[in-house]
């Protein structure tokens, strides 16, 4: 016979919680004529069975249904797929966590925040001590924190000597820039990288032309290829972020962006860079759009964690629309811009491979070339939108 304290220290619960199961019927004390109660070695047994079965998930009713009848299966059943699912969750956090500390990767955990709420995610990515161009590019590119630094030196080294580090043609280009008027006279390059379009404009313009890029090796080499081809007078080169245009009001005449618009958004890039442009003024970008309104499920798949936002040309129509641009003119850019981009980057990656076996921007890179090349031209492209500010 136990005490309730003995029966408490036997079975490691409280007095309290003993009461509890006695009221409920798991076990039955006595009552001595000195006022103690006892309890049998069948009631620490039985104290015991409810225990093991309450730790396997059971309510205590359902413990106590165990005890005083058959164990219905259909109850288990239930409870172990509840154990599956929450085994699966803990799963998920503990690999949060551990990218978190730093002990494994946290891609999964990046690509899924740039997906459902990438503000958010982007002014996180800020508080955890990362630049801006580190924040936007831990979203569009290493989609880790803990091999950020790593990625990118394999990503530079990648690109570093190519020529074009985007899908573009030299006749592409210039039949959007041939709505900028001969007068203008300043014109804002955005994410120029080594200066291929950066050229066509001083070579078919008067104008003074600012270009930026926040990378400095593009800005370095768009100042040796302008110094090359005399346009040093008319071009300034600058290392700046598109997010943040270090440019007063009603600056430029016009403004080109080719392949970069996704980093801030399609909408927000346009609010923000049209405070820097002239009445009248122009935005022309190209911005990667579906071609289909029913995409094959691999380039969906594909795109979904890439380029999240990426919608269909009627829909970037009618949000310029809404934010008050007239739009002048828009078309998808040719195959030979993607042979222009993959083709060359595509022999750069062969060419590193059995250097860098284990890099995940290079693992990263071939992916994106395997849908380049996979591709007819059909489902997704680059799309230029020639867009006017209209007089306020």
């Amino acid at each position: 016979m136990f005490l309730i304290s003995e029966l408490a220290k036997r079975v490691g619960v409280s007095r309290t919680t003993l009461l509890y199961y006695e009221k409920l019927g798991v076990i039955r004390g006595q009552r001595l004529d000195n006022g103690y109660r006892v309890y049998t070695e069948l009631d620490a047994q039985r104290l015991t069975l409810a225990m093991q079965l309450q730790a396997g998930g059971l309510s205590l009713k359902e413990c106590i249904a165990c005890l005083n009848g058959k164990i219905d299966k259909g109850i288990l059943s239930e409870r172990l797929h509840l154990l599956d699912e929450e085994i699966v969750q803990k799963q998920k956090a503990r690999k949060l966590l551990s990218g978190l500390l730093g002990e494994s990767s946290n891609r999964d955990f990046h690509a899924q925040l740039n997906e459902l709420a990438p503000q958010a995610h982007y002014e996180w990515l800020l508080q955890q001590g990362f630049t801006e161009k580190e924040a936007q590019r831990i979203r569009w590119l290493s989609k880790d924190m803990n091999t950020h630094d790593q990625y990118m030196q394999d990503f530079l080294t990648v690109f570093e000597p190519l020529t074009r580090w985007g899908p573009g043609d030299e006749s592409d280009t210039l039949k959007a820039m041939s709505y900028i008027s001969d007068n203008a006279d300043s014109i804002l390059e955005i994410g120029s990288g080594k200066g291929l379009s950066t050229c066509l404009l001083a070579e078919h313009s008067n104008a003074q032309i600012t270009a930026i890029d926040n990378e400095p090796i593009a800005v370095t080499n768009l100042v040796e290829l302008i110094d090359s081809k005399g346009y040093a007078e008319q071009v300034t080169p600058m290392c700046a972020s598109m997010s943040e245009l270090p440019f007063k009001a009603h600056s430029f005449d016009a403004i080109l962006a080719e392949s970069c618009v996704y980093i801030m958004g399609f909408e927000e890039a346009l609010k923000q860079w049209q405070t820097v442009l002239k009445a009248d003024g122009l935005i022309i970008v190209s911005d990667l759009v579906w071609l289909t309104s029913k995409p094959n499920e691999k380039y969906q798949s594909f795109w979904s964690t890439e380029y999240p936002a990426m919608t269909n040309v009627d829909t970037r129509l009618m949000q310029a629309k809404k934010l008050g641009f007239e739009v002048l003119d828009d078309f998808t850019i040719s195959a030979k811009a993607w042979q222009n981009y993959w083709q060359p980057l595509q022999a750069r990656v062969n060419a590193l491979k059995a250097s860098m076996p284990e890099s995940q921007a290079i693992k990263d890179i071939q992916r994106e070339l395997d849908i380049y090349q996979s591709h007819d031209g059909s489902q997704f492209g680059y799309h230029f939108f020639v867009l006017r500010r209209k007089e306020l």
